[in-house]
């Protein structure tokens, strides 16, 4: 049993680079084969009368993994320096604009449809509102310049701030203070921790020498992050600190009492990081969206109120982006409408939520076809832009 459990690991590893390369050669987006990969696994597994326990359980510690390393790996992606700043603030701004714009029609439609509270419609809202940097950044390929880099900054920030929003609305107590305070950090509190925290994991990184160094950093951040969950606070905020001051060591520098730390920090050790990040990155991605096509019915694609819900989102998604786009050129727009992903966040938070409410079945379709016919679209938009 050992040898097979190694086995079916290796072949699944094997598998999900094979697919990987395959979304760089067709532009077929690797979430739609890995989740296609799922399903087709459960009915074939059954008949050779193969039965998978916890996989329920496993689902959610996918997630968790999942979403500090989507923080971190958009914090990697940012940088903050002087010639690029307008160009961030540009891509924040979209970024903020389309997650409260979405998150308000998407919430108003689930309050007066499923009959949810409004908080619970906020909560349900978020996960459809934002872009999957997973699979935005890697389809920006062969853009321009300026263009992949909005993709670039627009994803991530829509990452970051739609899990600090989504988490902050979970504790906010159904109070307007809660959820402000939550989205400063959890408080006083927790910001201070946060950028101690991270003062103290950047600190660390620069004086690690050790021939092992990057496993037990992550693994300090996880503790970190676990630690701050079973605490109540909002530790993505000590995440995104820490992969922010670790890429932009000219603007720590700027900060009083930190440059020191800053000179300390080489270009190596943080490309070391990166693919570090970006590998777990790839390879929890695509095991989390294996079992999420393993756990899920092929009956809830069956079903009327999943296709229609799935296309009031999309058409939501697309018509507003065009007009939001549309200031920044005509060109520009027609080039970037298709490229809104939804994947690997969207799937998380959606389970996060449906853990919290009672939902109707169909929605579980509803999500992924959600994930599916955006990346369809987007793999039909870089076809006809090749």
């Amino acid at each position: 049993m050992i040898y097979v459990a190694i086995l079916v690991a290796a072949v699944f590893l094997l598998i999900a680079f094979a697919v990987e390369q395959l979304d760089r050669a067709s532009g077929l987006p690797s979430v739609v084969v890995m989740i296609g990969l799922g399903l087709l696994a459960q009915p074939m597994l059954h008949a050779a009368g193969i039965v998978v326990r916890g996989i329920d359980a496993v689902v959610p510690v996918a997630g968790a993994v999942a979403l500090v390393l989507i923080v971190l790996e958009g914090a990697l992606d940012i940088e903050l320096r002087p010639e690029r700043l307008k160009l961030v603030a540009t891509a924040f701004s979209m970024a903020a604009l389309a997650l409260v714009f979405y998150g308000a029609v998407f919430a108003l439609i689930a309050i007066r449809v499923l009959n949810l509270t409004d908080l619970q419609g906020a909560i349900l809202a978020v996960p459809l509102a934002l872009i999957s940097s997973a699979v935005a950044i890697p389809a920006s390929r062969g853009l321009g310049n300026r263009e992949r880099e909005f993709v670039v900054y627009e994803s991530s920030t829509s990452d970051i701030l739609g899990v600090l929003v989504f988490f902050a609305l979970v504790h906010s107590g159904a109070t307007v203070r809660g959820f402000l305070t939550g989205l400063a950090g959890g408080g006083v509190l927790s910001l201070v921790l946060a950028v101690v925290c991270s003062v103290a994991l950047v600190a660390i990184s620069t004086r690690a020498t050790a021939h092992v160094r990057y496993v037990p950093l992550l693994a300090g951040l996880f503790a970190l992050y676990a630690a701050g969950e079973l605490l109540h606070l909002s530790p993505l905020i000590m995440v995104l600190l820490f992969g922010l001051m670790l890429n932009n060591q000219t603007m720590l520098a700027r900060v009083p009492g930190l440059s020191s730390i800053a000179g300390k920090i080489s270009e190596h050790t943080v490309g070391e990081l990166k693919v570090l990040v970006q590998e777990l990155t790839f390879a929890v991605r695509g095991f989390f969206f294996f079992v999420l096509g393993y756990a899920t019915k092929p009956s809830d694609f069956a079903s009327g109120h999943a296709w229609a819900a799935a296309a009031v989102v999309l058409v939501v998604i697309y018509g507003a982006r065009f007009v939001m786009l549309r200031p920044l050129g005509r060109a520009f727009a027609a080039q970037l409408t298709w490229l809104a992903p939804r994947g690997l966040i969207t799937a998380v938070l959606y389970l996060e939520a449906r853990a919290m409410m009672p939902l109707p079945a169909y929605l579980d379709g509803t999500v992924l076809l959600v994930v599916f016919l955006s990346a369809a679209a987007l793999a039909l938009a870089r076809r006809r832009a090749a």
